[in-house]
């Protein structure tokens, strides 16, 4: 395992990734923030609140329009995780679903904490962003899985019954190690879902997204990508629930206009595999960023989760620049993102350089502490 060199990347492709991972991780928080006031209405109570059309604007969500939930903020402590495997791989103590657990349990603590103890070192400077600190409905699978130091594994999963989609809410930052062989990306964002989410479904959809932002990200299309993603599901026990569930996504799209009533059936009960292929059919039909968008998060399902599921995708498709600006100015957070998204961009194609033998950078290393 290991990030792509950085002496192979040329100028353009650099700036083309660093395009990519902005536009995966600004995405997926757009469609986050877009969802979260609607989340768990009805379609008739969406409509009777935003008007016949439904939600086709920010809206105003834990008091002000732009506010991301719970899986923004993992997804950053996600990213954070991974910069800091990477860090740590100098050491030769590498072992990427511990650094991964670690960085869960810093996110477990801003939902204990009043707000950053800046005396924790090891805690890095994301740990330190107060915004962070807010409680936005954190399923309760989550705060039980990370509720002590015990880290779930695939041989002990945490929450073995939890089929919910919040793991692959989470697992965009996994698909955008895209010097990773698209397996090893598959088995790690799989095995860092089962620290939470232990039932099959839940963490073989994280795995299976992971998949298919990581071929995105390589500058597939998105049907191949998916293609791809079925391809690495199908040697996995348990794999048919998700696959089936991404054939119904790429199925729908031949099915005539996108409706939300479409939308609907694939959510079937909600679980990560319908969410997924929500995230797909939209990602897919909507003519634009925004057009997507708005179908992902009208209807009576967990309209953040497809929000993000869906801006992840078509951010690590589009880039940064297809996503709507005016929705990215309100956003919360949003400087946040995009240092955390730069620096992570910088490890994939520069790691050796900001903290190898030859070029150790104590700044990088407080930003991004071995320990």
């Amino acid at each position: 395992m290991g990030a792509t060199a950085g002496a192979v990347w040329g100028r353009a492709e650099q700036q083309d990734f660093r395009s990519r991972v902005r536009g995966t991780l600004l995405g997926a928080a757009v469609g986050d923030a877009l969802g979260a006031p609607v989340d768990g209405l009805g379609l008739e109570e969406i409509r009777e609140v935003y008007g016949a059309e439904g939600l086709v604007d920010l809206g105003s969500g834990y008091g002000r329009r732009g506010t991301v939930t719970h899986l923004t903020q993992l997804s950053l402590f996600t990213v954070d995780g991974l910069i800091r495997a990477q860090v740590r791989r100098d050491t030769g103590a590498w072992h990427p679903p511990t650094d991964l657990h670690r960085a869960y349990l810093r996110w477990a603590a801003t939902q204990r904490d009043w707000g950053p103890d800046l005396r924790r070192k090891d805690d890095g400077w994301l740990a330190h962003e107060e915004w962070l600190y807010a409680r936005r409905g954190p399923a309760r699978s989550l705060l039980l899985g990370l509720g002590d130091e015990n880290m779930g594994t695939l041989e002990a999963p945490k929450n073995p019954d939890e089929t919910g989609p919040e793991a692959a809410a989470r697992s965009a930052p996994f698909g955008l190690l895209v010097g990773w062989e698209p397996g090893l990306v598959v088995q790690l964002a799989v095995e860092c879902a089962a620290q939470t989410h232990g039932h099959p479904t839940a963490y073989l959809a994280a795995g299976a997204y992971a998949a298919i932002v990581h071929a995105l990200a390589l500058g597939e299309s998105l049907d191949t990508a998916v293609q791809r993603a079925l391809a690495l599901l199908a040697a996995r026990p348990g794999h048919q629930p998700v696959s089936d569930a991404l054939q119904r996504g790429l199925g729908a799209v031949r099915q005539g206009m996108p409706t939300s009533a479409r939308v609907e059936e694939l959510l079937a009960e909600g679980t990560a595999e319908g969410m997924l292929s929500v995230a797909v059919y939209c990602a897919l039909v909507g003519e634009d960023v925004r057009h997507g968008l708005r179908l992902a998060v009208n209807h009576a399902g967990a309209s953040a989760v497809a929000g993000a599921l869906t801006g992840g995708l078509l951010g690590a498709l589009h880039g940064e620049t297809a996503l709507p600006p005016a929705w990215l100015a309100e956003l919360e957070g949003r400087p946040t993102v995009l240092e955390l998204a730069d620096d992570f961009a910088m490890e994939m194609t520069q790691g050796p350089a900001l903290h190898g033998p030859a070029g150790s950078s104590p700044g990088w290393l407080a930003r991004y502490p071995r320990a």
